[in-house]
């Protein structure tokens, strides 16, 4: 005997219901990730926000004193260090720990960090706060990114996925706007420690933020994709451990200095892609269309170091330059230094809903990420052609406060047709043996960023600003229209076997 059929309407309705609810749970793993990593980088903008400050200013002002090419080696060198630890977070992800478990690890690290920062003093206090971060941040930064691209797996639209990293962006850019802003002020009125301290509170506000969101986490997140086989642990122990006698060595030995951090990590940055594409592109567990698509992605990851090299002089050589050249005062109040700096992902932030909706409205008409990235580093570039004709134009006198903000929210707002293209590329033509990986090596763009800033530094305190300023306009416009030349063949090649 058979049942009483259910109406069709009945049947669409219960349908509707499941795919409203599907929504509305993919949107909540989504924002949770999206407000786990705001937090992350309200405490990791917030920090270096004043990390150069900290580096530059006088002793009776709170600072280290060091100097100018020094200091900008240091941050250029943590910067990279930061991005380039998260091969090791990745290949971990993939290999030995869950994404899952790798975040809340990662989590606890860089809180720890954070609160040594907080209360040692000196450059003891500074090195052991500066290394718990990095090493945190390698272990966080690209397994939630995976998780993010997992969340997003589950949409059927494809053209969600650009517009649903361009939010997770967002996140960032919103963490990396409040941060400085709060730390800012923080060492502006009480002191630099005060800075750190809030910005160890914005951490543990992360770790408590994920703590509550673990559990509604896709399975993927919960698995480890490629396991190491149990014989070949050992090796890899033995392999760490000679990497940090390696390091050890060549700290004591004095090879390993400040004035070549940035060097340092910049080569490693390098080769360390150089490794990652050739093993991607060798691999007899990558197909011929995923190699196609790992090759075509080659000149992207290039521009995009580039890129982030313009962008993150920020922390450097314009860094050198307010300290130098901005007059700060506000009648008998003095203007935050961590403030300029952070209109740079203010603009970001305002500008990224327009984009993502332009986006997502143009659909199949939107332009490519070829043509996207091009867009970012042309901006970029002319913001510097702006840069140059206003140091041009006041000689050796003061800028006025306004135009350094003006450039840095032409520069900022760049980023967003580079950062976000950049995540939602790695998770979209990664070959799939060597997803969390491919996020990773995307990751490395901004460690040859920040690693290239701090070279960038140490150049701008070797020549004029009108040559150092014509450099960086040229190479970002440059760049960007060899881009656009280029776009048609490169964006075939990333979208090889993924066309329907």
């Amino acid at each position: 005997m058979t049942g009483t059929p259910v109406p069709d309407t009945a049947l669409r309705e219960d349908g509707a219901r499941r795919d409203a609810a599907d929504e509305r749970s993919l949107r909540r793993g989504l924002w949770s990730m999206a407000f786990t990593e705001l937090w992350e980088r309200y405490s990791f903008y917030g920090l270096q926000g004043i990390l150069s400050f900290y580096l530059l200013y006088k002793v009776a002002d709170g600072g280290l004193a060091l100097d100018p090419a020094v200091a900008s080696g240091i941050v250029g060198a943590y910067g990279g260090a930061v991005y380039l630890s998260q091969i090791l977070g990745s290949w971990l992800g993939d290999r030995l720990v869950s994404p899952r478990d790798m975040v809340l690890y990662g989590a606890v690290v860089i809180t720890a960090g954070h609160v040594v920062l907080a209360f040692a003093a000196g450059v003891t206090g500074l090195a052991a706060g500066l290394v718990c971060i990095v090493l945190g941040t390698g272990a966080l930064k690209t397994n939630i990114t995976s998780i993010v691209g997992f969340v997003l797996d589950q949409h059927p639209d494809e053209r969600y996925r650009d517009a649903g990293f361009t939010y997770f962006y967002m996140a960032i850019n919103i963490g990396a706007v409040v941060g400085p802003l709060t730390t800012g002020l923080a060492q502006n009125e009480l002191g630099f420690h005060y800075g750190f301290g809030l910005a160890a509170i914005g951490m543990a506000g992360a770790l408590v933020q994920y703590l509550l969101s673990m559990k509604h986490l896709p399975a993927r997140a919960h698995t480890v994709n490629n396991p190491l086989p149990a014989g070949r642990r050992p090796l890899a122990a033995l392999v760490a451990v000679g990497f940090l006698a390696v390091v050890g060595g060549a700290v004591g030995a004095g090879l390993l200095r400040a004035e070549n951090l940035s060097t340092v990590v910049t080569v490693a940055a390098l080769v360390a892609a150089a490794v990652y594409f050739l093993t991607m592109t060798t691999s007899k567990a990558v197909s011929r269309d995923e190699r196609r698509r790992v090759l075509g992605y080659l000149p992207l990851f290039l521009a995009s170091g580039i890129y982030f090299g313009f962008l993150f002089q920020k922390f450097t050589a314009i860094s050198i330059l307010i300290t130098e050249r901005i007059d700060l005062h506000i009648g008998g109040w003095t203007f935050p230094v961590a403030w300029i700096t952070t209109v740079s992902p203010l603009a970001a932030v305002l500008i990224t809903p327009l984009i993502a909706r332009l986006w997502t409205r143009l659909g199949e008409r939107q332009p490519g990420p070829v043509t996207k990235v091009a867009i970012g580093l042309t901006q970029i570039g002319c913001a510097y052609l702006f840069l140059l004709v206003l140091s041009e134009a006041t000689g050796n006198a003061q800028i006025p406060l306004f135009l350094i903000l003006v450039f840095m929210a032409a520069a900022g707002s760049s980023e967003v047709f580079v950062g976000p293209i950049g995540l939602s590329l790695a998770t979209r033509i990664g070959p799939s043996t060597f997803r969390s990986q491919m996020v990773g090596l995307n990751f490395l763009t901004l460690a040859l960023g920040s690693s290239l800033a701090g070279l960038l530094g140490q150049l701008f305190t070797a020549i004029d600003n009108a040559s150092y300023f014509t450099i960086t306009a040229v190479c970002g416009i440059g760049i960007g229209l060899a881009l656009i030349a280029t776009r048609k063949p490169l964006g075939r090649l990333l979208n090889a076997g993924l066309e329907s």
